[in-house]
């Protein structure tokens, strides 16, 4: 893991801030593990973790004015040097204007920028801390630095409506540290606290104006295009030297089983257009994109390709075989990985402690098998379908924009898909009660379908289309929670609704397109942290804030077409100068996933019931251990069960019981005690009983 953290201090608490660090409750230095110190008091900020030396710049125009990126980030030294100009007037989004993707903290006097992505991929946390704020990019120091509890109302509402961001609001599974959302930045002056918007919110009352399609999609390609060459054009990094031969292994073998990447950059060929996109684009940029001359393949330009196939599930025959197309081109070298049962999701529950709960744990092992094959930069298509494709909410964006005639296309799919002559009658009803449905009705009816315990979906393509036509809807492991919890977040988002400013200020379709956003991209960073190699570097171009803008300029009425991503990405690759793309490229295909999913239930219950024999979320009063063991059970035999919900409790107590067995702490100069959860999980029965509040920790 990699972060940065710092604090900005109240002027009467500087007494306790030095350059070596803070003075803790009992006098002892606090300093983060393994730092660089990036600046000194009385605002220290340091950078944490592997760090490469190109990843970390510190630009200054005086003693009281610098901007410190970390990350990748196509900006010059020079363009660091003039937005700081315009930062010390308190403008802020030039900051997340830059190619890449990084993290930005400006500090002007005593005042400290900083900022976030539009994704929330890289989120910034802050919690108070000696009289002033800390905060980082990890949530997990802060809760160290704290010594904070477990947040068992975040962790509810995260299994009882993930997808809804008023139930989380700014929690995060510790308490007192909060998260700054998407879109955003922190601001400290003197260690008080601000969070502002640096995105332009667009008015409810007037339709946007309508954009032209094709300058759209040239948006995107571009955004994209630079996006890759920010990777491209940062510096090339070799992992260590291999140690030598072993018999009967070659060169690359010996990498994989030793946990070490590919020199030079590569990418995921899945041959889905996404990761086809990126592998294309980074191999037809000029340069050397590929692998270092004398290394690995000795190509010089070629880029390594990674295709995953899953020996244990079959479905994925086509996509292998455009991959292979794909891969015939010459500035590719393709590398087949193979993965058994022994990679099936939940083979392996076993793993490093990620700095939040989510639920690609439950398939980390089958992601690291694959990127032990891939280079020391490696290209994924992760976020491209939460950022291309239109969420079924956008039809109701549509009837308030009085854009009826281009509902046609995606209702008459639909129809074909559910076989129904029922299904525009239906699909049209519910967007047109979602446009017209205020924000806190949605979440009063959301509150009560919690406590009335009602999670019957309609089945089938139209019947998932039908429940996304709302504000917010329960997520797929409410079923399974106990009714406390459930009566936890329905207070949760019944108190959303009173708060100041309620409300998302934005049409239904693109508050839920933001959110699911949001949620992708906090699992990606879990799936980063969980599966990461030593010395890799995963790049997620969808993920940057210049192509979530270019995505999101995109006309509603064109992302909503059946087929939408694949044809905009395959405009991309013509106006980059790639065609000849193979047959069906582009095709969807989302069943392997669920297969798979239940195969590795079907292999590993055994060990599901193990886990669940004493689960520490029935402790914690979320769920009920006789329950999910009968869950896992049914699925495992095959009864049509929400897998995700599983997937999502199974993952939260493989967290739980990492968090818990950890030793150490993430700071020098503390006491053993000075970690998250000191005292544990304390059982949760009756926690609402005494006055309805949150639920608390007991530790």
């Amino acid at each position: 893991m990699r972060w940065l953290v710092g604090w900005s201090s109240a002027a009467a608490g500087a007494d306790r801030i030095g350059s070596a660090g803070a003075t803790g409750y009992d006098g002892e230095t606090v300093q983060p593990v393994g730092s660089q110190l990036l600046w000194g008091d009385p605002d220290p900020l340091w950078a944490v973790g592997d760090w490469r030396p190109d990843e970390i710049r510190v630009v200054q125009s005086d003693a009281q004015t610098r901007i410190a990126v970390l990350g990748t980030c196509g900006a010059s030294d020079e363009q660091l040097r003039v937005s700081l100009f315009a930062a010390r007037g308190g403008a802020l989004r030039h900051l997340t204007a830059w190619p890449g993707s990084y993290t930005a903290v400006v500090q002007v006097g005593r005042r400290i920028t900083v900022c976030g992505d539009l994704a929330g991929a890289r989120p910034v946390f802050h919690t108070p801390w000696a009289g002033g704020t800390a905060y980082a990019t990890a949530a997990l120091p802060l809760a160290d630095l704290v010594e904070a509890n477990l947040d068992f109302a975040h962790l509810a509402a995260l299994l009882a409506a993930p997808d809804v961001p008023a139930a989380l609001h700014d929690s995060t599974p510790y308490e007192g540290v909060r998260r700054i959302p998407p879109g955003h930045a922190l601001i400290l002056r003197a260690g008080a606290r601000e969070v502002a918007g640096y995105e332009p919110v667009a008015s409810l009352a007037v339709a946007a104006p309508p954009a032209d399609p094709d300058s759209a999609v040239d948006a995107v390609r571009d955004a994209l295009v630079e996006a890759v060459r920010a990777r491209l054009s940062a510096p090339r990094h070799v992992p260590d030297i291999d140690p030598g031969p072993v018999p009967g292994m070659g060169p690359a073998e010996r990498r994989a089983a030793r946990g070490m990447p590919v020199p030079g950059i590569g990418a995921d060929l899945s041959g889905g257009p996404a990761s086809g996109t990126l592998a294309l684009l980074a191999a037809g940029l000029p340069g050397n994109p590929g692998t270092l001359l004398g290394h690995g393949t000795g190509a010089g330009e070629r880029l390594l390709a990674v295709t995953f196939n899953d020996l244990a599930v079959g479905g994925r025959e086509a996509e292998l075989e455009r991959a292979g197309a794909l891969a015939a081109n010459p500035r590719l070298h393709h590398v087949v990985v193979t993965g058994g049962e022994d990679v099936l999701p939940y083979a392996d529950l076993d793993g490093p402690l990620t700095d939040e709960p989510g639920p690609s744990l439950v398939v980390a092992a089958r992601h690291r098998a694959r990127l032990a094959s891939g280079s020391a930069d490696h290209f994924t298509g992760y976020g491209a379908r939460q950022v291309l494709d239109a969420h079924p909410a956008r039809l109701a964006d549509l009837l308030m924009d009085r854009k009826r005639r281009h509902l046609v296309r995606p209702v008459a799919a639909l129809t074909r898909a559910d076989g129904s002559v029922l299904v525009p009658a239906r699909v049209y009803g519910a967007a047109r009660r979602l446009a017209r449905t205020p924000y806190g009705a949605g979440l009063e009816s959301l509150a009560e379908r919690l406590l009335r315990r009602r999670f019957d979906e309609p089945a089938g393509a139209a019947g998932a289309s039908l429940a996304a036509l709302t504000w917010g809807g329960p997520g797929p492991a409410a079923r399974w929670l106990t009714g406390e919890a459930l009566a936890e977040v329905s207070v949760r988002l019944q108190g959303a609704t009173t708060r100041s400013g309620a409300g998302p200020g934005q049409r239904p379709g693109e508050h839920r397109a933001r959110a699911a956003l949001a949620r992708h991209a906090a699992d990606v960073r879990v799936l980063e942290q969980a599966a990461e190699i030593r010395s890799q570097r995963l790049h997620t171009p969808f993920l940057d804030n210049q192509v979530v803008r270019a995505c999101r300029a995109l006309p509603e009425a064109l992302r909503v077409q059946p087929g939408a991503r694949a044809a905009i990405l395959r405009t991309v690759l013509e106006g980059a100068g790639v065609g000849e793309l193979p047959p069906g490229w582009g095709a969807p295909s989302h069943a392997p996933a669920a297969v798979a999913a239940r195969a590795g239930l079907r292999v590993a219950v055994d060990g599901l019931m193990d886990l669940f024999a004493t689960p520490l979320l029935a402790e914690a009063g979320l769920v009920e251990a006789r329950v999910v063991r009968k869950a896992l059970r049914a699925a495992a035999q095959g009864e049509p069960l929400p897998l995700d919900g599983l997937a999502d409790l199974v993952s939260l107590e493989m967290w739980l019981r990492r968090l818990l067995a950890r030793r150490g702490t993430c700071w020098t100069g503390t006491p053993a005690r000075a970690r998250a959860v000191p005292s544990g999980i304390t059982p949760q029965r009756g926690a609402l009983a005494s006055g309805g509040g949150a639920l608390t920790s007991g530790g």
